[in-house]
């Protein structure tokens, strides 16, 4: 079992940044691909990036790509998404989320272990 804990997330104005993490309990995170997915209201969940296990291979939405940068820390068990250029679509809860293999993807469903979320808010 893995347990995810999002922190980070907060209100800022447009063109900001934020840096959210996720620390994971268990032992295997090591070998579990991580990665970030976002629902703004009314919408469905989408997906932001993913990280392999070993932090070599990513996978960012096209959406979010250049301004956003997930990266890993296996000494940590923590992961995390640097987010810069913040825009106003970009509000959203942000959950976090592990695979139980290696293999970083881009499918919501892949994806075994979840966190509670925590909220982005960029105003303009």
């Amino acid at each position: 079992q893995v347990q995810l804990v999002e922190s980070g997330g907060g209100l800022v104005q447009a063109g900001g940044s934020l840096r959210l993490s996720c620390a994971a309990s268990g032992r295997t995170f090591s070998s579990s691909a991580m990665g970030w997915f976002r629902q703004a209201p009314g919408k469905e969940r989408e997906f932001v990036a993913s990280v392999s296990a070993s932090g070599v291979i990513t996978y960012y939405a096209d959406s979010v790509k250049g301004r956003f940068t997930i990266s890993r820390d296996n000494a940590k068990n923590t992961v995390y998404l640097q987010m810069n250029s913040l825009k106003p679509d970009d509000t959203a809860v942000y959950y976090c989320t592990a695979r139980a293999v290696p293999a970083a993807t881009m499918t919501m469903n892949l994806f075994v272990y979840w966190g509670q979320g925590t909220q982005v808010t960029v105003s303009s």
